[in-house]
This record gives C-alpha cells, structure tokens and sequence, in this order.
C-alpha cells in the first residue's frame, strides 16, 4: 500500500480525527503510527516464542467485570474503549487475565477502487507483572490471525508509539501523525 492509499485508508477509518479535542491537546513532541498488515501476507511462524503449560489464548468469555479490572492495571483511561460487546482477545496466565486487546472490525473501504476488508487489534495491554515475557505478541499475533481466518484483507493497528514491537509481527507502519496531523 502506498503512502497516498495509507491516508487514504486513514482518513476513511477515522474521519475527521485531528479535528477532536484529545488529539488537538496531545503535547507538542508526541508522534505517532498507523500500521498495516495485508493478511495474504502474514505467516503467524513470523514468531513463535514458546510459553509455559499455564499460558492459554481466546477470545474473553468471563465476567465483564474481571475484564475491566485487567483494563484499568493497564491503562484506566481505556476503561470507557470496553463494552460488554465488544470481542476481546485475551492471553491467560492459570486462568486469569494476563493481556487483552479487542478485535476491531473496521469496515469495508474502498482504496484507490480496491474494496478493502479491515480489522484489527485495538487497546492492547498486558498486566505489568506479566509483561516482557512475549505473551502481548503471542495474542496480536493470534488475533491477527483470527483476522485473517475470518477473511479480513488488511489488519490495522492505530495510534501506536510501539511500531517496532508490532513489526515483530510483520505490520509496517503506513502513516506518521502528530496533532497537527499526517507527517
């Protein structure tokens, strides 16, 4: 995808963004990425770190609740991104929480005529007493690949300032943005 069709896709998933408050208020030095994955292209083998025997993966099922814990140890502002409708995947440590992020269907765009199916993970996070084991990456790379099972073209990753930890996966980044808008 070109950088004209990466705004383009941009600026379809999410028009009028610079135009809210929290971006407009966001401090002058931060800079930020759209990232992009075709899943004809993704090999979930891209990595493959092995996990103990008390690690599982799937889609949440449990208590909302538990689910809102687990977001707020993370990141409390995210609390309002969660509803009980949304489909979140999650990485469990012996049953309980240990990372999540939602499963996003973006929608149908039409880019440079090419209708383009997109998703992708949104708001993810791991619990800190469970971060930098590879858990976090294991659950993108699973709901990526539910994505791609799913029949999804592209899967998406917005507003992030961790490019290289998704590009472990395969995701490249398509636009830079600051509040001012695309770089």
């Amino acid at each position: 995808m070109n950088k004209q069709d990466s705004i383009a896709l941009f600026n379809s998933i999410y028009p009028d963004f610079f135009s809210g408050e929290d971006i407009r208020n966001l401090p002058e030095d931060s800079v930020f990425e759209e990232m992009v994955l075709p899943l004809k292209e993704f090999d979930p083998s891209i990595y493959d770190k092995q996990l103990g025997d008390d690690v599982s993966f799937g889609l949440f099922q449990g208590d909302f609740q538990q689910l809102i814990q687990a977001v707020k140890k993370v990141v409390p502002e995210w609390v309002d991104f969660f509803s009980e409708e949304d489909r979140v995947y999650c990485g469990y440590i012996n049953g309980e929480i240990a990372s999540f992020c939602m499963v996003e269907d973006m929608g149908t765009h039409t880019i440079s005529g090419r209708t383009l199916k997109v998703g992708g993970p949104g708001c993810v996070g791991t619990i800190p007493e469970y971060r930098n084991r590879g858990l976090g990456l294991i659950m993108v790379r699973n709901a990526t690949q539910l994505l791609k099972d799913e029949g999804f073209d592209y899967s998406y990753i917005h507003y992030t300032g961790v490019g290289p930890w998704y590009g472990k996966l395969g995701y490249k980044t398509s636009v830079i943005w600051d509040k001012h808008g695309v770089k």
